[in-house]
This record gives structure tokens, C-alpha cells and sequence, in this order.
């Protein structure tokens, strides 16, 4: 067995709380008297790598006045192919053999039972080639169930029913890619109140970085970022996360190595570089890189919008020397207690000319520093900014936009408003009556199909400038496309992971530039060349 590296308890140490050398040399003695299971580790002992080592240290070395763990929660986010499996399989099997709690109830846990039997099936190998274990576990293959026979304790993988069905006497829980999971039924079944009979019980939770960021993964990924910020206090959750933070150069070996602790032990650099280099030469694979590789979450797992193309066209638009211009609105109400989007689109007067956007947002005031607090969105500061207008009370005044509206229409030229049919009746109407010629736009493939495709195909060729406005950029990063059998594409409002209103609006309003405002001439760009395919 190798020598013990010098250690350095974590600053999450509550006050108090003390490190028990002894009980931390006894989990790290236990752990590498197993053996690695796949691969060229194959055989080999469980030497933990310097980050396994500290984790193993920090749970089971630091205790409280009463001699018990300090921790009860571990939530450990770490890239993939950096032996997380291995080391979820060996707690597993430490909580359930080596803890010295009678008839202790260890599960696995995933987003179903194929995924939890991962952690499963390698916890059986390193007991069957371990003789000491062995000799004292009995494996129940087909129920995915290992029993220590001297405490009649068990490590059970539970299927995907299983927040259904109460009674658990919880001592220990490992959650393995805790951001598959559907919906946050089983995670609160398993750790709210499961593991009160006993004095010490252990959720350790591990997982790769997501794309949902309404799931109970995020959510705990959150609360783990804010405890290692200084934001909360939780002596009973211990964080770690691995990965690179969002403004970081992901092309950077730098941060490769940052992200990955165990680079150049289970995975070779070599591995990493050429993942990147494909995920340069194929946009759609750069998240999915970004989000396995370097552990960032990302917006969904198919980026639609290159960002960086479409940061490529923040040139500047001049809302002043705008005034007086031909443009085209779209406005997309989305719901009282949520943001609404006005977009005008000016198309170009000439072929050198760009399609240039001004993008209007309200919300309701009373709910910002819920919803900031809620989306971990920065509305306050866009508010700040200008970027984010309010309106009083906790819905959007409806009527307060329209009067916006029929500003603006005193300002720009606007030749048509077109909306979304769904809930914006009596808005139309009035804006109609104020003057305004308003377009129903419908949401189907048939009328998002072409300027979806167009606006891209423009911001591509960098023909569009935004000014970079930060609310619409969020927005478009936020966008999932929906695709049917003929190769038509849309914005999938249920499927995008936040709010896209204002993406919408501006699609629905650079269509209505497109077909009725292009060039000097006044005729579509759609008569001209016909519906492009992307």
C-alpha cells in the first residue's frame, strides 16, 4: 500500500468539529485493500487518486463533538472518465461492510435500474476479488443485492418505482448521475427523513454536470456553488466540484486540467484533445464536450444557436438614428407573471445594409428578486442596466406595454406587429384600435419554419446586428429546436431550457421584414431565392 499523501482537512470543517486521523486511515485502509475491476486497472489495488483521497479523508475522518461524521450529504460533480464509478462502488461497499452499523441499508440510485447497476456490478467484482470480503458477502446477481453476512447488512439497487414505496431505514446512499434524474420524487424519498434512526447516514450523491437547470440536480449543484462561495452555511453538505468556469477558454489544456484531476491517470490527455478537435470541426458536439469533458452545464445537449456567431453580429445599433425607419414588430406575451417581448426588426435599405434589432423586455417588479433567487438569472442587474423594464405589481400590466407600444410607433415606422394567436385577443385588439396593422403569426412548422432557418442562415453571414443585447442573447442560448420527418424546424417552447420570448418575437418579426420590407425594392427575400434548407 502506497504511503499517505500529507492531507489538509476541508474549509468546510464546522466549529467544533475535529479530524479523527484514525477513522480517516481506517476508510482510506479499507477502500485500497480493493481492487480496480475494467480495463488495463484491472487487478490492480485501489490506490486512490490525491482528489479520491481528500474526499474519503473530509467524510469519514472529520467528526463531531459526539464522535459522529460531520457529514451526512456529499454532492461530488466531476467530469467523466475520472473513476467516480469506482470510488461510488468502494463507499458503497465501506458503508455496508466496513461502517460498523448492524443490519445497515445501503441502495443505489440512478435514473433507472440499468444506470444504478453500473455502480452495482462493480462493487461485486472488487468483492469478488477480494478474499476477505468474499468469504463474508453473499451476491444476489439477479436482485442486484449484496449482503455482509457478520451485521446482516445490505446494499440494494432500487428501481425507478421505488420513491413509491416508503419504510426505508436509510444508512447510506449513493446517487450516481444524480442529473438523469426525471423528477425529484425518488432523491426526496431517499433523503428526507429515510435515515432518522440512525445516528450517522450517508447520501452521497455524484454526477457529471447537466443541461436542466430546473432539476433536483441543479438545484443541489446551486446550493453546493453557493456554500463553496460563502453564500450558505450547511456544516452537514459537503461540496466538490470539478469543472471549468463559464468565461474559460474550453479549448485550453489549462483548463482541461482544472477540470479533470485525473487527467493523465485514468484519462489521457490525448483522449481530451481529440474530443475537442472534433467538437471544433462540428458545433453540435460542443456541448456535449463542454458538459462531459469539462463539466460545465450547459443549456441543452444540441446547441442550435453557435453563440459565438451570433456574438460575431453585436454591432452596434443606434435606436436614435433608427427613428423614422420602416420596421417590423413581433411581440410574444408569454404569461402576466413572466417576461413579454416586443422585437422590431428594421430591415436593410441596401444590399451592404444589415437586418438591425431592438429588442424590448418587461416583467412584473414584484417578482424579481424571486425569480433571481429561483432561475439564478440576473434580471436585477438587466433592470439596472436598462436592458429589463418592470412593470408595478406582480403581472405585467398589459396596458402599460401597450402604451409603450404606441411610443414607439410615434418613433419607427412600424408597417406590421405580428403575435402569437394564444392569449394576446384583447391586446391585438386595442393595438389595432391605437392605429397598429397586427398579423397573426401561427407557431406550427408551416410559419416558424422559414425565418427560423433564415435567421441563422443570417446570423451566420453576420447580415443581422443586435448590439448585443444581454437579455436576447440569454434568450437565444436558451433556444431548443424542434424538428419534424420534412426537415422543418421550429423553437421548442416546452423543450428550451428557459425563457425564449424574445427569440420568438424577433423570428416572428424578421419574417414579416423578410416577406414585405426586403432591400429597397420591397419584395421577399422568400420570392426571390425560394425557402432555404439548413
Amino acid at each position: 500500500m502506497r504511503k499517505l499523501k500529507k492531507y489538509k482537512p476541508t474549509a468546510f470543517m464546522a466549529e467544533g468539529s475535529y479530524y479523527d486521523k484514525d477513522a480517516a486511515d481506517y476508510a482510506v485502509s479499507f477502500i485500497q485493500a480493493l481492487s480496480h475491476t475494467k480495463g488495463s486497472w484491472a487487478g490492480k489495488p485501489f490506490e486512490l487518486i490525491d482528489w479520491q483521497e481528500q474526499i474519503v479523508r473530509d467524510i469519514f475522518g472529520i467528526l463531531k463533538p459526539n464522535g459522529y461524521r460531520q457529514f451526512n450529504t456529499a454532492y461530488v460533480e466531476i467530469p467523466k472518465k475520472q473513476g467516480k464509478s469506482e470510488l461510488a462502488a468502494a463507499i458503497a461497499l465501506l458503508l455496508t461492510c466496513g461502517d460498523g452499523e448492524e443490519r445497515a441499508e445501503v441502495y443505489g440510485c440512478a435514473a433507472d435500474r440499468q444506470q444504478a447497476s453500473i455502480v452495482f456490478e462493480v462493487a461485486a467484482d472488487m468483492v469478488r476479488m477480494c478474499p476477505a470480503l468474499s468469504r463474508r458477502v453473499k451476491i444476489l446477481a439477479s436482485t442486484k443485492r449484496l449482503i455482509y453476512l457478520p451485521t446482516n447488512s445490505f446494499y440494494q439497487v432500487l428501481s425507478a418505482e421505488a420513491y413509491s414505496k416508503h419504510g426505508f431505514n436509510i444508512h447510506g446512499v449513493v446517487f450516481d448521475e444524480l442529473h438523469t434524474q426525471p423528477n425529484r420524487k425518488l432523491f426526496d424519498v431517499m433523503t428526507k427523513g429515510s435515515g432518522d434512526a440512525r445516528m450517522q447516514p450517508l447520501y452521497f450523491l455524484i454526477t457529471t454536470a447537466g443541461s436542466d437547470t430546473q432539476s433536483i440536480c441543479y438545484e443541489t449543484h446551486q446550493k453546493a456553488l453557493d456554500i463553496i462561495e460563502g453564500r450558505k452555511h450547511d456544516p452537514t453538505f459537503y461540496p466538490v466540484i470539478y469543472g471549468a468556469k463559464e468565461d474559460d477558454d474550453w479549448t485550453d489544456p489549462k483548463v482541461w486540467r482544472k477540470a479533470n484531476p485525473s487527467l493523465g491517470i485514468t484519462v489521457g490527455i490525448d483522449k481530451v484533445r481529440a474530443a475537442c478537435e472534433s467538437a471544433k470541426q462540428n458545433p453540435a458536439e460542443e456541448n456535449s464536450f463542454r458538459q462531459l469533458r469539462l463539466n460545465q452545464w450547459v443549456k441543452q445537449a444540441v446547441r442550435w444557436m453557435p453563440m459565438a456567431k451570433w456574438d460575431a453580429c453585436a454591432f452596434p445599433v443606434d435606436a436614435v438614428s433608427l427613428e423614422g425607419r420602416v420596421c417590423y414588430g413581433g411581440l410574444d406575451l408569454s404569461s402576466t407573471t413572466d417576461i413579454t417581448a416586443f422585437v422590431l426588426v428594421f430591415p436593410p435599405q441596401n444590399e451592404e445594409d444589415k437586418y438591425e434589432i431592438l429588442p424590448f423586455f418587461w416583467m412584473p417588479e414584484d417578482n424579481i428578486d424571486l425569480r433571481v433567487r429561483r432561475d439564478h438569472v440576473q434580471y436585477d442587474l438587466w433592470v439596472k442596466q436598462g436592458h429589463l423594464m418592470t412593470t408595478e405589481g406582480n403581472v405585467v400590466h398589459y396596458g402599460f406595454i401597450e402604451s409603450f407600444i404606441e411610443q414607439f410607433g410615434m418613433k419607427y415606422n412600424i408597417r406590421e406587429i405580428a403575435f402569437d394567436r394564444w392569449g394576446a385577443v384583447q391586446m391585438t385588439q386595442n393595438l389595432e384600435g391605437l392605429g397598429f396593422t397586427v398579423v397573426p403569426f401561427g407557431q406550427g412548422f408551416k410559419d416558424m419554419s422559414p425565418p427560423t432557418k433564415e435567421l441563422m442562415k443570417l446570423t451566420l453571414e453576420q447580415k443581422i446586428a443586435h448590439g448585443g443585447h444581454p437579455v436576447l442573447r440569454w434568450m437565444m442560448d436558451n433556444i431548443y429546436i424542434k424538428t419534424d420527418p420534412a426537415g422543418n424546424i421550429k423553437p421548442d417552447k416546452e423543450k428550451s431550457t428557459e425563457r425564449i420570448d424574445g427569440a420568438v418575437a424577433t423570428i416572428m418579426a424578421l419574417d414579416r421584414a423578410i416577406r414585405c420590407g426586403h432591400g429597397s425594392s420591397g419584395e421577399s427575400v422568400y420570392n426571390e431565392r425560394g425557402l432555404i434548407i439548413l
